[in-house]
């Protein structure tokens, strides 16, 4: 039942991190595509905007991938957890803790999913146990 439970987790992480990464990079799913998100980035003083934009589009994107198949997994964590310490220091921190108020709560929550399982893997339903056991 744990690589079950693991399972569960890849895929919702890593589903919604490719919806991310699509919002980024092609403006699917309501986002606003590179020069939308990197006008927003420069907003907030993350330049040069449009290439940030596509390096945290291609991080979600490729991170979410890798997550929910449970490939490379340790990369796939780092690649997450990166782009959501980026968006705590970033955008969250300054709010606060909770949520409602544009905190640090959820960022942080999905950081901690991501490290959590690369420190305990992926489990046996995925492709590192297929690959590399």
């Amino acid at each position: 039942m744990v690589s079950v439970g693991l399972l569960l987790l890849r895929v919702v992480i890593g589903v919604a991190f490719i919806g991310h990464g699509a919002q980024k990079l092609f403006g699917w799913f309501g986002g606003y595509g590179p020069k939308g998100t990197g006008g927003w980035m420069e907003s907030i003083g993350i330049r040069p905007g449009v290439a940030m934009a596509v390096a945290a589009g291609i991080m979600e994107l490729v991170g979410g991938v890798l997550f929910a198949a449970g490939l490379l997994t340790p990369v796939a964590a780092v690649l997450i957890a990166a782009t959501m310490l980026g968006a705590i220091i970033k955008v969250h921190a300054p709010n606060g803790f909770w949520s409602t108020a544009n905190g640090i709560e959820f960022p942080l929550t999905v950081l901690v999913v991501a490290v959590a399982v690369a420190l305990t893997g992926p489990g046996s339903i995925s492709l590192d146990a297929l690959f590399f056991n």
